[in-house]
């Protein structure tokens, strides 16, 4: 699929994946290993899959995440004002090191749609302070742009509500996305349910999927992971290899001449 460049790195993974909820710490890196994603995302705020917390277990979790190899993106989960969120991303930016954030800012707590307004005020603020800005954002259009001249150069719209595994529930938007946006680094982040999903996305012309709940949360997330990696890269070459158009009526894949094949 080849390499790319994302906030100043270069990269060859187009698979983005969350560290939140796995069963334990082990499985985490094992997946993350099986997944071979380059940049995962991380909060300041950790948690095991049963509740409990990891603070006891938080530097040497971190150091071991560090040491993957994969680029930290640190996020601003649990945030819902711009406020909030700038402080979360200044002390992240201290304690992992990087001035990447994926910035989320939470509108509503049943769907945890993202509040636009805020969300572009909290965009606007951190690019100022010299923060690679990594959206968390709905598909429409209009606030994406307003994103885009705050001066981010990636959106991450959802495909669904965070965890709920429903897919892509709007394609029509996220086409209309890709195709009014085509310098724009697009990764569809949240909602992602089952491989088939993620291939989806890359062959509308997606550049990354980002996910975490459809591997944490499987019976098997090691196996999930490498699932999820093979889907990616087949639906990223799907839409390089240009997919074909679909039709109303059949059309016969052998065509039926006035004489046979000459060998």
């Amino acid at each position: 699929m080849g390499e790319y460049t994302i906030g100043g790195k270069t990269l060859k993974s187009r698979f983005f994946l969350g560290t939140a909820q796995y069963p334990s710490p082990k499985i985490l890196l094992d997946s993350l290993a099986a997944s071979e994603a380059e940049v995962i995302t991380v909060s300041l705020k950790r948690q095991m899959g049963d509740g409990t917390s990891m603070k006891n277990e938080q530097s040497l979790y971190f150091d071991a995440l560090k040491q993957s190899g994969a680029a930290l993106l640190p996020n601003t989960a649990g945030c819902k004002t711009a406020h909030d969120a700038i402080n979360v991303a200044l002390m992240a930016r201290e304690v992992f090191e990087t001035n990447w954030i994926k910035l989320e800012v939470i509108g509503d707590d049943y769907t945890l749609q993202p509040d636009m307004f805020e969300l572009v005020k909290a965009a606007e603020k951190l690019i100022q302070e010299g923060f690679e800005v990594f959206p968390y954002c709905t598909d429409d259009l209009v606030t994406c742009q307003r994103l885009l001249d705050a001066g981010c150069k990636v959106l991450m719209p959802w495909g669904a509500p965070i965890g709920s595994g429903q897919g892509l529930i709007n394609t029509f938007a996220l086409r209309i996305l890709r195709a009014r946006l085509p310098d724009a680094f697009l990764v569809i982040d949240a909602g992602i349910g089952s491989p088939k999903d993620a291939a989806h996305a890359m062959e509308l012309g997606f550049d990354a999927v980002l996910l975490n709940s459809a591997v944490s949360q499987s019976h098997d997330p090691v196996k999930m992971a490498k699932a999820f990696k093979l889907a990616i890269e087949a639906g990223r070459l799907g839409y390089e290899a240009g997919v074909m158009s679909q039709q109303d009526m059949a059309n016969p894949s052998t065509q039926v001449s006035g004489r046979p094949f000459s060998l």
